[in-house]
C-alpha cells in the first residue's frame, strides 16, 4: 500500500511538472491584461478599447485551455512513458469538456495509464506488434479512458452543480456567514474547476439581482489560495525547493489579480496536505467577508477589483487572514521527506 502511494505520488509529480509553465504563462497574460484594463461594474475588465489587452487575454486563456490535457497526458506519461501520452491528452480533454476540471484531469491521466497496463496485457499476435505503439495503445487506451470520463463522470458532475447551485440558492435566504464558508471553500476547493464556478457564477448571478455580498465572498476566496501558498514558500524558503519557489512567486502574482489556478501546481504535488488547507483558508476568507458585508459590483476577485467594493478595509481583512492561515498551516504539515514536491527539472 505504502509503496502504491509512492508511485501515485511520483505520477502526480511528472505531470505538474510539465503544467507548471502553462499555468505561469497563462496566468501572468492573462493577469497583466486584467491588471491594466479599466474595471466595469457588473461586468468586470473592459477590453473593448484595448485590443492589445484583449490579445493577451486570449492568448493566456488559450495557455490555460491546456492546463487540463497536459496534466493528464504528464501523468499518463509518467506511467508508462510515451504510449500514455495519447491517451493522456485525450482524456484531459474530455475531463475538460465535461466542467471536471483539474481534478477530473487527475483522474484522466491516472485511467489513461492504467488503461495502457491493461492493453499491454492483451495477447497480441506478432504480425501486429510493429503497430501495437502507434496504433492498437493509442487508439484502445483512448477509448477505454474516454468512455470512462463520459458515461462514469459526465452525468455525476452536472448532477453534482445542480444540487449546489440550489443548495447556495437556499442558503442565500437563510444564515450569510454560513453561506460565506460554503462559498469560500466552493472556491478554493478545486481552484478553477466545476465546484468553483458553481460558487462563482452563483456570486455573478447575485451580482444581477442587486445582491454584491455573495461576489464579495466569493472575490475574497479567490485570491486566498495562490497568495497562501506563496506567502508560505516566502515565509519558509527552506521548505521548499528551487522550482517550488518560483511557482509560489507566480501564485503571489497570479493571487493579486485573482487567479485562483496559481495553487494548482502545489495541489497536485500534495493534494491531501494542500486541498484542505486551502479550503479552509477559502472559508475563512468568505466568512469574513460575509460577516463585514463585503460587496464586490464586478464578476472577478484579487486587489485589481477594489475600486467596485464596498467595505474595502474588511475585503483586506478577509483575504489577509485566509492567507496567513494558508500559509501558516501549509508549512505546519510540510517538512521535506514527508510529502511530494515539484521537481527541480521537468
Amino acid at each position: 500500500m505504502r509503496e502504491s502511494l509512492k508511485h501515485l505520488k511520483q505520477y502526480l509529480l511528472c505531470g505538474v511538472s510539465y503544467v507548471i509553465p502553462f499555468v505561469a504563462c497563462g496566468g501572468i497574460l492573462i493577469a497583466t491584461a486584467i491588471a491594466l484594463a479599466p474595471m466595469k461594474a457588473g461586468t468586470g475588465p473592459d477590453f473593448s478599447n484595448s485590443p492589445a489587452l484583449k490579445l493577451l487575454m486570449d492568448i493566456g486563456t488559450a495557455a490555460f485551455a491546456l492546463v487540463v490535457p497536459v496534466l493528464a497526458g504528464y501523468i499518463a506519461f509518467g506511467m508508462v512513458d510515451r504510449p500514455g501520452l495519447v491517451p493522456g491528452f485525450v482524456g484531459g480533454f474530455v475531463a475538460n469538456s465535461l466542467g471536471a476540471g483539474f481534478l477530473g484531469g487527475i483522474v484522466a491521466g491516472l485511467v489513461a495509464g492504467w488503461s495502457v497496463m491493461l492493453v499491454k496485457r492483451l495477447p497480441i499476435h506478432r504480425i501486429l506488434r510493429p503497430i501495437l505503439p502507434i496504433l492498437i495503445i493509442p487508439v484502445l487506451s483512448s477509448l477505454a479512458v474516454g468512455s470512462v470520463m463520459y458515461f462514469l463522470l459526465g452525468n455525476p458532475i452536472k448532477e453534482l452543480l445542480t444540487f449546489l447551485a440550489q443548495a447556495l440558492r437556499t442558503l442565500g435566504s437563510g444564515n450569510q456567514i454560513l453561506l460565506g464558508v460554503l462559498l469560500g471553500a466552493m472556491i478554493a476547493f478545486d481552484m478553477g474547476g466545476p465546484v468553483n464556478k458553481t460558487a462563482f457564477f452563483f456570486g455573478v448571478a447575485m451580482i444581477r439581482e442587486g445582491n454584491p455580498t455573495v461576489m464579495g465572498a466569493c472575490a475574497a476566496a479567490i485570491c486566498i489560495p495562490p497568495l497562501g501558498l506563496g506567502l508560505a514558500t516566502l515565509l519558509a524558503p527552506k521548505l521548499w525547493n528551487d522550482r517550488e519557489r518560483e511557482s509560489g512567486l507566480a501564485a503571489l502574482a497570479m493571487g493579486v489579480i485573482g487567479i485562483t489556478e496559481g495553487a494548482i501546481p502545489f495541489a497536485a504535488a500534495d493534494p491531501l496536505r494542500v486541498i484542505p488547507t486551502i479550503v479552509v483558508g477559502g472559508a475563512l476568507g468568505g466568512a469574513i467577508a460575509m460577516l463585514g458585508g463585503v460587496g464586490d459590483h464586478a464578476p472577478h476577485g484579487g486587489l485589481v477589483v477594489l475600486p467596485v467594493v464596498d467595505h474595502v478595509l474588511w475585503y483586506l481583512l478577509a483575504i489577509g487572514v485566509g492567507t496567513l492561515a494558508v500559509a501558516l498551516t501549509i508549512n505546519l504539515l510540510t517538512r521535506r521527506g514527508t510529502r511530494g514536491s515539484l521537481p527541480e527539472t521537468p
